[in-house]
């Protein structure tokens, strides 16, 4: 295999993946941050893609209220878990995308820290 591919084909290292990352456009890093929300939903669970996102986007659970409300999600339907962490509908999750892009001046760099938190994750998509 080349020494520039991974097994992934993606990247061989974090540190590569988030420099190609950089070079893509806005629309791309969207589409692939709702991918990765919709892939990891799938195979973890909803409540590591809102757990993921808050830690990687920098949101508190106000923050995460916000951006939902901000990105279209209607507020009525972002609720709590069993054990009140906070919880977004699985089909509503592109919201959050959406949302950080008009409520961060710097939403570029947090959803690129997102897709980057989930590099290890790519392997098993």
């Amino acid at each position: 295999m080349p020494a520039e591919t991974a097994p992934t084909g993606l990247a061989p290292d974090p540190r590569e993946y988030r420099r190609r990352l950089e070079r893509q456009s806005d629309a791309q890093i969207d589409a692939w941050a709702m991918e990765l929300m919709r892939d990891v939903s799938i195979r973890r669970g909803v409540r590591q893609v809102v757990s993921g996102f808050m830690k990687a986007a920098r949101l508190d659970e106000g923050g995460l209220a916000r951006v939902f409300a901000a990105g279209g999600g209607p507020i009525a339907t972002l609720g709590r878990t069993a054990r009140g962490e906070p919880m977004v509908p699985a089909i509503q999750l592109f919201f959050l995308v959406r949302g950080i892009r008009s409520t961060t001046e710097d939403a570029r760099a947090r959803l690129i820290d997102y897709l980057v938190s989930g590099f290890h994750e790519l392997a098993f998509i």
